[in-house]
């Protein structure tokens, strides 16, 4: 198989390149050098902000042909509008990694592929994350059609090289020891996706010939809040004690859930029905498979050693850094 990855250097596309080199598939990426690549992997450079971006893939789309191109971008859809529109020709299948906020606030809890969407315009500049996935969606379909697209609407990822912060935030404040906030309740189901399962999915669809969207986190009840804060202290071999507290005294404390309590939101709430609340029975029944909360969270614990603790962070606008303030922590621990 010949693929060509959009990005490709970063979390969920830097785990696509090494799965499917793992299956010994030839692979380029195209990307703007801020990262490294993997040996063995073709490099094209460019900016598909910038004007004639992508030259370098125009020319490498001359002479030759890719089975399929997966594309992370996450910003103005008119990127991937522009990308598709070149590639109509040259590429079998486009996989496009969306989102499950594409979907209309706030979704019923148990929502699957059906549900009611955001409105979106495949020509747009940035405007916001759900309205610029909505659109490069649009920008998919218009140029590969429904039966050459694959829309893989994730919701929380997590795994090795994850540059939003959630996870290896609590490894590191975990790491710490001493008392940690642990948000209630302990068995609030949890829903997520590790990026290398998400991307020995999307080669999958690649190989079955998969059309449509798919929402793509692992069932619900795959793991919970517990597990996952006490695989943490397993992983890191800490002798931290999570203090299991009350929704509500989080809440009154002023803490925002998922940004600064990352990855848990309040049990019954409208953002638990759109993050851990979610449908994939399309995606299992095409192959999904999750691995083990402990492995998680054990690999992406290894890495972040590897780079001396520090995760890196790819900011945006919309984006603030997870973690709540070790002052107002003890504060609600009373310390």
């Amino acid at each position: 198989m010949r693929l060509l990855v959009l990005g490709g250097t970063e979390f969920v596309g830097r785990a696509l390149v090494e799965a499917a080199l793992g299956r010994g598939w030839e692979v380029t990426v195209f990307h703007r050098g801020r990262h490294e690549v993997p040996s063995g992997v073709r490099s094209l450079l460019g900016d598909r902000t910038a004007p004639d971006g992508l030259a370098a893939l125009a020319e490498a789309a001359a002479g030759q042909e890719w089975d399929a191109v997966v594309d992370t971008w996450s910003q103005g859809p008119r990127a991937v509008r522009d990308a598709a529109r070149l590639l109509a020709g040259r590429v079998g299948r486009y996989v496009y990694v969306s989102t499950c906020s594409v979907y209309e606030w706030a979704p019923e809890p148990g929502y699957d592929e059906s549900a009611r969407l955001v409105e979106g315009a495949a020509d747009a500049e940035h405007t916001d994350y759900p309205r610029d996935k909505r659109g490069g969606e649009l920008a998919v379909l218009d140029a590969f059609g429904a039966d050459r697209s694959v829309l893989v609407r994730c919701g929380l990822i997590l795994g090795p090289y994850e540059n939003i912060g959630r996870l290896p935030w609590w490894l590191n404040r975990i790491a710490r020891g001493g008392p940690v906030l642990a948000p209630g309740p302990r068995e609030l189901p949890l829903q997520y996706v590790d990026a290398r399962d998400l991307s020995e999915w999307m080669l999958g669809a690649v190989e079955k010939g998969l059309s449509g969207p798919y929402n793509m986190v692992a069932p619900r009840g795959h793991t919970t809040m517990g597990a996952l804060l006490e695989a943490c202290v397993e992983a890191t071999g800490s002798d931290a004690e999570l203090r299991w507290t009350a929704p509500e005294a989080i809440l009154d404390a002023g803490i925002e859930p998922w940004t600064q309590m990352p990855v848990w939101v309040p049990p019954g709430s409208e953002e638990e029905a759109a993050l851990h609340s979610i449908d994939v029975s399309r995606a299992v029944r095409d192959g999904l498979s999750c691995r083990p909360v402990g492995e998680t969270v054990r690999d992406t614990w290894a890495w972040l050693r590897s780079l001396g603790g520090e995760a890196p962070l790819r900011q945006r606008a919309d984006r603030t850094a997870p973690g709540v303030d070790p002052a107002v922590e003890a504060k609600v621990l009373g310390l």
